[in-house]
């Protein structure tokens, strides 16, 4: 067909013009001899204030040569960074000095939250392999008032943000710049014993942004088009007296009241109660790692947002619940929204995709990992309900390493429902086998794969999916090519697809330009990318295409952002489809969507971002604003407001009119990164939905927490209108031997 010939030449054409702009680029491999630091033994006590005045971290050699990633590669730097590491028999010590000419005045943090985003504030990372495996690191970060951060990278590809290790970190703010003093038990690393007679090493890399001129140092040198997460390129510590494995249990048991009260016509009941609980972490081996979960309860975290979807794809709502996040990274199709064999959110819910909530008994989680290999396990019982029926979840996992970056896995779900004599259901068995892959060839290369068959025993059907993936990225372009299918039969019932009886291919590229004469522009990425839908059952049969042009995408050295997009469309509707409930006739349509999106920057005191798409949209028109103003006059309150209209004119068989609008408006305080507030209310007008929440948190010592929480939901289109409050008080108590 003529649009597909057209998709072809133009991405080829993209292809081509990029490779001609990217000769000469800048990409450096890592050394065939990595820099060698050393860690120096304490010989006094460390107080962990923030202040660097032991003596024993005048005796630590400094660590001073860091190279600028951004807004320029190489160079001089502006803001100087000083990193000592010392050790004692229970702790590895990074302590710090971060000079910025502004001291207090030029500090950039939005909150305190924990897991912030550590570009979006004056921040400073460690990253640690403790096993060498240059495929995986741990990162411990914080900001000048103290945040802590921590996440697990697996191959600079995926990152799992969510896990959380039992450190401590102080930092003082003077006139000069900020001191930072981390304390890292060496019981919340995993890290392989030496052989007789071998020193251990482990690899680490060193990062700081400072936000105000976006000027990202690394220690030792690694290319822009990386990140500091790419521990091919770490350097080696040596030095270390690693303490000899013990026994390294944490125990975090909670205690919770809950009261639930529901208003409707049909119902008005309350319900409260007090329940227990908690979570077991055994150690076993410095690579092995057994997690226990009993009458496990996930009341304090956080909420989804509403969405009002109009396209024709499965809205994807990530995992928030701790326990599921931790080392989700391991699994095959971690990081992906397309095809998810396993996905966590599928466990603990009523029957049906983001139905509600059901009791989950009591769970078991394995994972070992060393240089060669990884293996995981988790096994949950959930609880039968009214509703629905009792469940078994177990997901296995096997991740072999070969080669410097390489990998290949199989993994295997199983899901049975057991047979329930009050809802009159049989036992039923849903199973997947996926195998995958990750290559990078060289250090710009990156190629993945992933193939997944299901079995469903109720419907007694097999189904397949999969996708490939290979995309270069160098200082100065990227390119990319990722394909996937989905057949119409494939049914993970503990995983998540996007769409069903799909072939999907989405090439495309664009050019990096870091303009050398133009201080206030950072980058330039002018590209496309190409989408082309068509049926697995029968590959002839078209579904939808798009063009995502984007001329103009710019990105300032203040860390502003602007872009204008143009999305030539084709759609072949050859099935019901009615978004908020406007019935679309089915036959082909063609139209063009414009976008206009920006943001200033993040990090300042108050900061607005807007989004404008308007355009046909199938027989008729639409148009969506989007904005949101945020107002922090001090990391320890932040204000902020976003809104979204929809104005829809003559689209569906009735040629229809909607306006709808989505209204979220939150606010945070915090006395200190330990005890804080939020709260944040929601307003959609399609649904007449208005939801609050309020949460306060206090970690009264590392990684134990009083929650208090409270939601208020209701929906007033309905002819029952709904009314549900809960309000939840919960103390959990973290306790590591």
């Amino acid at each position: 067909m003529w649009w597909s010939r057209l998709v072809i030449t133009a991405f080829f054409h993209v292809c081509f013009n990029t490779y001609i702009l990217a000769q000469g680029d800048e990409n450096f491999p890592p050394p065939s001899e990595p820099i060698i630091i050393k860690a120096e033994r304490a010989s006094g006590n460390i107080k962990i204030d923030g202040i660097l005045n032991e003596s024993d971290w005048s005796k630590a050699k400094p660590i001073t040569d860091f190279f600028r990633m951004e807004p320029r590669q190489g160079g001089n730097i502006l803001y100087e960074t000083e990193v000592r590491i010392l050790f004692d028999e229970k702790n590895l010590y990074v302590g710090a000095f971060c000079a910025d000419s502004l001291g207090k005045k030029g500090v950039r943090v939005q909150d305190l939250r924990r897991d912030f985003n550590y570009r979006e504030n004056d921040s400073f990372l460690v990253q640690l392999d403790p096993q060498n495996l240059k495929q995986y690191g741990v990162s411990f970060q914080t900001t000048p008032y103290g945040n802590q951060g921590d996440l697990q990278a697996f191959n600079d590809s995926n990152r799992d943000s969510n896990w959380n290790a039992l450190w401590q970190v102080r930092t003082q703010r003077t006139p000069d710049g900020y001191f930072i003093e981390y304390a890292i038990p060496f019981k919340s690393l995993r890290y392989q014993r030496p052989e007789e007679g071998e020193d251990p090493t482990w690899g680490i890399t060193i990062a700081r942004l400072a936000r105000r001129d976006f000027e990202q140092t690394v220690f030792p040198a690694i290319p822009q088009s990386f990140s500091p997460f790419r521990m091919t390129y770490s350097a080696q510590l040596e030095g270390l007296e690693l303490p000899e494995p013990s026994a390294n249990i944490r125990v975090e048991p909670y205690v919770l009241y809950q009261s639930d009260q529901v208003q409707s016509a049909d119902q008005n009941f309350t319900d409260d109660g007090v329940k227990l609980g908690g979570d077991i972490k055994w150690a076993i081996n410095p690579r092995s790692v057994l997690d226990l979960t009993f009458n496990t309860d996930f009341a304090q975290a956080d909420v989804d947002r509403a969405v009002n979807n109009l396209e024709r794809f499965n809205i994807f709502f990530p995992e928030r619940r701790q326990f599921f996040l931790e080392n989700s990274g391991i699994w095959a199709g971690a990081g992906n929204t397309d095809i998810v064999p396993f996905f966590s959110r599928t466990i603990g819910l009523q029957g049906a995709f983001n139905a509600a909530p059901a009791r989950i008994n009591a769970g078991t989680r394995f994972t070992d990992r060393n240089e060669n290999r990884a293996i995981a396990a988790l096994l949950i019982n959930q609880a039968e309900t009214e509703n629905s029926q009792g469940a078994n979840f177990f997901v296995g996992r096997y991740l072999q390493n070969y080669g410097n970056e390489n990998n290949v896995g199989v993994m295997l779900t199983h899901r049975m429902d057991m047979s329930s004599n009050e809802l009159g259901e049989n036992t039923k068995n849903n199973t997947t086998v996926t195998v995958d892959g990750f290559i990078r060839p060289t250090d710009e290369w990156t190629v993945s794969y992933m193939v997944s068959g299901s079995r469903d025993n109720s419907t007694d059907t097999l189904g397949l999916a999969g996708r490939i993936f290979a995309g270069n990225s160098t200082n100065k372009y990227y390119l990319g090519w990722l394909s996937s299918f989905v057949s119409e039969q494939y049914n993970p019932d503990m995983g998540f697809v996007r769409q069903k009886n799909v072939i999907w291919h989405n090439p495309g590229g664009y050019y990096i330009w870091r303009p050398k004469n133009i201080p206030w522009i950072r980058r330039f990425d002018p590209g496309a990318f190409f989408n082309y839908y068509q049926d697995f059952k029968d590959p002839r049969k078209f579904q939808q295409a798009s063009i995502y042009l984007f001329p103009i995408y710019l990105f300032f050295t203040d860390g502003s952002f602007f872009q204008y997009a143009i999305f030539p469309t084709w759609q072949n509707i050859n099935f019901d489809f009615a978004p908020l409930g406007i019935r679309i006739e089915q036959g082909r349509y063609y139209y063009t969507r414009q976008q206009v999106n920006f943001n200033t920057d993040q990090s300042a005191r108050f900061s607005v971002s807007g989004n404008v798409n308007w355009g046909d949209f199938y027989n008729g028109s639409r148009t969506t604003i989007s904005g949101g103003l945020r107002f922090a006059p001090s990391p320890k309150a932040s204000i902020s407001i976003d809104h979204e209209y929809n104005n829809i004119k003559s689209l569906g068989e009735e040629e229809e009119d909607l306006k709808t609008y989505l209204t979220t408006a939150g606010a945070r305080f915090a006395l200190n990164p330990r005890l804080q507030i939020s709260a944040f209310y929601q307003f959609n007008s399609f649904d007449q939905q208005g939801r609050w929440n309020i949460r306060g948190s206090w970690e009264y010592r590392p990684l134990s927490f009083v929650y208090l929480v409270f939601n208020d939901t209701r929906i007033e289109n309905l002819d029952d209108p709904f009314r549900e409050q809960q309000i939840i008080g919960k103390i959990t108590f973290l306790k590591q031997f």
